[in-house]
């Protein structure tokens, strides 16, 4: 049954006189979360006889001891602050009442390549249905994308993409979508200095990412620092789908919509040439079929936005115990957001396949580290107030629950930002945090299916990728029943476990990457713009 043909849940109630519950990561904590909807009033009692001195927001901290001023403070067994005033038991603990630790030094004290995964057995015989391109790679959408060079030709490559989209598309029923690949970059920028390159690869791998089916099509407006040529350079080879067996070998001419060439007389001359240079490249889409591939070939990307204290408890540990299995069955699985696994380094160089591996996340994160001092700001930065509404006191405690994410196999490689993934297994992708940078930068890498989960709640989705949304509250995924696709909270309220919703996740991303079920951004046509992380100068 179609996703959309699903009744919408009953409207969400609070179970009259629910018990209070509340959650404690790990023994040696001194502060837990308050699960209940709507949190909880003073002078709540627990089962186990402890009671609240002050009102709790769900998801927001509570004293289990007595804290003096300076004491520290600890969820998931990491000190996540200190406390800056007396904390008795039973009281609300929150970013206005703690100060955050420094950040971990980035030195050689770091454990490298020291923790040894317990091994696990291969996972084998799960498939799915995706589409094969020359190069290797698999796609899970067939989807023909405009480049663009800069960002003024966006408004005359959308008129285009409408015109094909009502025009064209309806002949090609085996084609997935049209889309534009829009962004803000390509001109007025220092496009020669060292940092240029960042947005330059990102786009000229997002351009040849597996949903695209090798089709390379660009729509230039003539003046641009950002050349074609520069973007697609002829001696790297273009990811084109082989005409005849002969021409295999050979890179096909870039196929260029250039605005400015004097053929080219008014608006509609322009939309004319888009819109024919596209039928070809529609047709080449529209005789591929999906086979059966292995799940090896899932290049899965992970993240979270809109996080609360629940991503860590819920979402982030499924989504993690999801990526174990993905890593079992020989995919490749991407985790990112530089800031929110900053605190966790000695985590992540632990757990590095080789101590180069290891040397490659310091060298990321101090290059961050220099990046944002540059703004006079440091990691502390990335906390919203909708995390700190969510229960989130501070980065330090974020970043706990966003590292769950990447499960617990070896980390195999390191990516720097827009650089195209080239092995499998589990990899560090390193990217701003910011949602939509990070989906853009795990495109470029080569990502052909999207996790991401959020506690507070975000439209947000790819035109170029499927996005499943995993909610981390019951609450969230009542109200947003036709946004969010998998309920973890379901962890919290007791009816379902960290495993359960681990399979559930994996096997959903097998049915969406066969294309035998839509997420529901997909459904809704929701999506985010590309956007691009340019470290360097704007002219």
């Amino acid at each position: 049954m179609d996703r959309m043909d699903t009744p919408p849940p009953p409207r969400a109630e609070r179970a009259p006189g629910k018990q209070p519950l509340y959650i404690r990561m790990h023994a040696n904590d001194n502060v837990a979360i308050v699960a209940n909807d709507g949190g909880l009033p003073v002078g709540a009692a627990f089962a186990d006889g402890f009671q609240l001195t002050q009102a709790v927001p769900q998801g927001h901290k509570v004293a289990l001891s007595d804290l003096a001023p300076g004491d520290a403070i600890r969820r998931y067994n990491v000190v996540i602050g200190f406390a800056e005033v007396a904390l008795p038991r039973g009281s609300w603990v929150n970013e206005r009442v703690m100060r955050m630790p420094p950040a971990p030094e980035l030195d050689d004290q770091l454990p490298m390549a020291t923790a040894r995964a317990q091994a696990a057995p291969p996972l084998e015989g799960y498939t799915f249905e995706g589409y094969r391109n020359a190069d290797g790679s698999i796609g899970t959408r067939n989807i023909l994308a405009i480049t663009t060079t800069v960002q003024c030709v966006a408004g005359v490559v959308e008129v285009a993409v409408a015109r094909i989209k009502a025009q064209l598309l309806p002949r090609y029923p085996n084609v997935d979508d049209v889309v534009g690949l829009e962004h803000t970059y390509g001109c007025g920028v220092a496009i020669d200095a060292p940092d240029a390159e960042i947005p330059i690869r990102t786009l000229r791998n997002i351009s040849r990412n597996p949903n695209f089916g090798g089709e390379v099509m660009v729509v230039s407006l003539g003046c641009e620092k950002l050349q074609p040529e520069r973007l697609l350079p002829r001696e790297a080879p273009l990811v084109a789908m082989p005409r005849t067996a002969a021409a295999s070998a050979v890179p096909e001419p870039l196929d260029v919509v250039c605005l400015q060439d004097a053929e080219h007389v008014g608006f509609m001359s322009m939309i004319d040439a888009i819109v024919e240079q596209a039928r070809g490249h529609l047709e080449r889409l529209n005789a591929r079929r999906r086979e059966t591939v292995p799940a090896s070939e899932l290049v899965v990307g992970v993240q979270c936005g809109g996080s609360d204290a629940f991503s860590g408890v819920t979402a982030n540990p499924a989504v993690g115990f999801a990526t174990d299995l993905l890593v079992r069955a020989g995919a490749s699985v991407m985790f990112s957001e530089v800031t929110e696994v900053r605190d966790g380094i000695d985590q992540l160089t632990a757990r590095a396949s080789t101590p180069d591996v290891a040397q490659a996340m310091v060298a990321q994160m101090a290059w961050y580290d220099a990046y944002l001092a540059r703004g006079r700001v440091d990691r502390s930065a990335n906390t919203t107030p909708g995390n700190k509404k969510g229960g989130l006191s501070n980065i330090v405690e974020k970043a706990m629950g966003s590292i769950i994410k990447s499960g617990s196999q070896p980390i195999s490689g390191v990516l720097a930002p827009g650089e195209k993934l080239a092995r499998k297994g589990l990899v560090y992708a390193a990217t701003p945090a910011s949602d939509f940078i990070c989906g853009t930068l795990q495109l470029a890498a080569g990502m052909n299916l999207h996790i991401f989960t959020t506690g507070r709640g975000t439209p947000y989705g790819l035109a170029e990728c499927p996005v499943i949304k995993v909610a981390t509250r019951s609450d969230l995924a009542r109200r947003w029943h036709d946004l969010m696709d998998v309920n973890a909270g379901r962890i919290a309220d007791g009816e379902a476990s960290v495993e359960d919703i681990g399979w559930e996740l994996f096997h959903l991303m097998l049915d969406v990457a066969s294309g035998r079920r839509k997420t529901w951004a997909e459904q809704w046509k929701l999506h985010n713009a590309l956007v691009l992380f340019n470290p360097a100068p704007v002219t």
